[in-house]
């Protein structure tokens, strides 16, 4: 479900590889809809790697929602998943064979962070700002 008040979006679906690519061009296409071209693609990129997250560790399944709340030049990104163990960036993540997801994210935001969720579960969000430095994924 899609809903823009507040300018809020929320997608709920299964973390699985073949429906990553539908939710990029959904959060692609609300963030154009709030004229938030500059943000697309760190968006999408963090997005992307939490939903890989979600896939190769939520247990017991790979329901999640991704949430985007934008307010005050301020947009925040968040993924619920079922599983309650918070991720750990790592210090060093070329030679790391996991950790790998947080640590992009990290280095595409402005901050990111994890707490535990009453239902078991946890959320995963980063932010990012209409001031921040824009990278390019092509």
């Amino acid at each position: 479900m899609i809903t823009d008040l507040a300018r809020r979006c929320e997608l709920n679906f299964e973390a699985a590889p073949p429906r990553f690519g539908q939710v990029r061009r959904i959060v692609q296409a609300q963030l154009r809809y709030w004229h938030l071209d500059p943000l697309i693609d760190p968006a999408l990129l963090g997005i992307t790697e939490l939903l890989a997250n979600v896939h190769k560790h939520a247990q017991p399944d790979k329901r999640c929602t991704v949430e985007m709340v934008h307010m005050a030049g301020c947009l925040t990104v968040s993924v619920h998943d079922g599983d309650p163990r918070l991720p750990q960036a790592i210090a060093s993540p070329t030679l790391a064979t996991y950790g790998r997801g947080i640590a992009i994210v990290a280095a595409v935001s402005r901050e990111w962070g994890a707490w535990p969720q009453d239902t078991g579960g946890k959320t995963v969000w980063f932010t990012l700002t209409e001031d921040d430095p824009v990278i390019s994924l092509n």
